[in-house]
């Protein structure tokens, strides 16, 4: 190992390194030492793609080298040779087109090796791949050390027996360890690499940040920015006068350029009023009588708005059954309807209210979403299936009375945020009724919650409202570093499940 480093410095390679270039490859290569390229193969990648071709030099000598070129991924077999991925070693594959970059060559020279200067190799790689807006990376990696177990075991074997920890393999470990996962094996990769029985691994490496060309104009946005209504109860004299104030709100947020505006669970209670001397489950059902006119007018708002509009929830009469469900009104005039499926002790005994049937994802112009109504946030069940469905955002309408009430709303929810790798918002209702039975008192404090690692607040709190004031929050979330999370995140919650020992699946 060198020890008097004074300068490492990352270079496009030329031709004029060529000639140190094949020194450095014949001590690398020192089983297979005809295995160098020629001047004429390293002229023809550099005229192809010169970005793709890296040199690494420690005062100013070359330590080491990273060759590759661009393929259309798709038209290889999966059980492709590198003979026919480098077009016969003339590199005819090589596109502009491409959308993944195949590694031909990485290597540093021996007495170079310990320093960790591989992995800056690599890193250029995976830089290059997100700046070309690549698929990834893939590339046959050599397993050197499988000519010592070849008569004991397969290649598959071997290969897991290195992911364990149980045989060293360098090159293999190395590019473990640099999040490259194992997809094939290959047999007949490399012809003439007589320490890997010619078998090879194919290794891949997914860029989280690849976005796929969009063929329509309306691109699912990155950052996204939610406007939060944090209601106050209050006595209105009719339908058209409460839909006034909701439209003030959506007015409200889509003026600071909001992408959702959230109501809470049960925002047109006070429209009970006029029904107070009834029974409360005669009451509920009246309130129930106005939702086909509010899903309606929050539609049009939406498209007037240019914003998607999560309804809260409010009480619908179905086959003599009432259910408390919402409605999601996107900006494109669709509407989608949601459930929810556990409710209250109170809201069965007092109103007669029937749990729903129905859970899923909602795909928008801003990711795909879930949507849990208050008492279903405290089952982290339903949210984990979301989770695997792909959801991003999970929004929470809710409606507590209490604060040991909305305490378990609000550690729920931030819980559901860390566990499925997601952005949670709640949004509920202040004040008091006091013309409405089992309405009388309201407690909330609205907020945005993040899952806590680097990228993301210590505390896992985006944005908090003012507790039990009548105001709208507005908060901005990158949709990127959810992905970021998921593949390089300080723990990894939906990776790490022992999914050995349970499962978790809808009926």
């Amino acid at each position: 190992m060198i020890k008097d480093i004074e300068n490492i410095e990352l270079q496009l390679l030329t031709l004029n390194d060529y000639q140190a270039l094949k020194a450095a490859m014949i001590q690398a290569y020192p089983s297979m030492p005809d295995s160098y390229w020629k001047e004429s193969h390293i002229k023809a990648l550099i005229d192809k793609f010169p970005e793709g071709q890296i040199v690494l030099k420690v005062n100013n000598q070359l330590a080491g080298c990273a060759l590759s070129i661009m393929v259309d991924y798709d038209q290889f077999d999966e059980h492709h040779t590198y003979a026919e991925i480098t077009g016969n070693y003339t590199f005819s594959t090589h596109t502009a087109a491409g959308d993944v970059l195949y590694g031909i060559d990485v290597f540093i020279k021996p007495e170079y090796r310990g320093l960790r200067l591989g992995r800056r190799l690599y890193d250029y790689r995976k830089e290059l791949t997100e700046r070309l807006n690549l698929r990834g990376i893939a590339f046959g990696g050599r397993i050197p050390n499988y000519h010592k177990f070849s008569e004991e075991m397969g290649p598959k074997e071997y290969i897991e027996k290195v992911k364990r920890k149980e045989i060293h393999d360098p090159v293999l470990n190395f590019q473990i360890s640099n999040d490259f996962h194992p997809a094939k094996v290959l047999k007949g990769y490399l012809e003439g690499d007589e320490a890997s029985n010619e078998f090879a691994v194919l290794l891949e490496w997914d860029n989280i940040y690849y976005k796929k060309t969009p063929k329509k104009a309306n691109a699912t946005k990155t950052v996204v920015r939610l406007g939060l209504i944090q209601w106050q109860m209050r006595l209105y004299k009719d339908l058209e006068e409460l839909m006034q104030q909701a439209e003030y709100f959506v007015d409200a947020v889509s003026g600071y350029r909001s992408d959702f505006a959230l109501f809470p669970e049960f925002f047109n209670a006070p429209l009970m009023a006029d029904n107070n001397h009834l029974p409360e489950s005669e009451a509920i059902r009246e309130l129930s009588k106005h939702t086909e006119a509010i899903v309606q007018k929050f539609s049009e708002l939406a498209i007037s708005y240019n914003i998607n509009i999560i309804t809260g929830s409010m009480p619908e009469m179905k086959d003599d059954l009432l259910y408390n469900v919402g409605y999601l009104c996107k900006r494109d005039g669709t509407t989608e309807r949601y459930e929810k499926l556990h409710v209250t002790p109170d809201e069965a005994k007092v109103w007669g209210m029937q749990g729903g049937h129905e859970l899923k994802t909602f795909d928008t112009d801003c990711g795909k979403i879930g949507i849990l109504i208050c008492y279903d946030s405290e089952f982290p069940e339903l949210s984990r299936l979301l989770a695997d469905e792909g959801m991003d955002i999970l929004f929470i309408p809710f409606l507590t009375d209490t604060q040991n009430g909305y305490s378990r709303v609000r550690h729920c929810a931030q819980a559901r945020a860390i566990e499925n790798e997601c952005y949670v918002a709640i949004a509920g209702s202040v004040g008091n009724l006091p013309k409405v039975h089992n309405m009388d008192i309201q407690f909330a404090q609205s907020m945005v919650f993040t899952p806590c690692d680097f990228a993301f607040p210590a505390n896992g709190i985006k944005a908090e409202a003012t507790t039990n004031t009548e105001m709208i929050l507005i908060a901005d979330v990158d949709l990127s570093l959810l992905k970021e999370l998921n593949q390089f995140g300080s723990v990894k919650n939906l990776k790490d499940r022992r999914k050995d020992l349970f499962e978790l699946r809808k009926r």
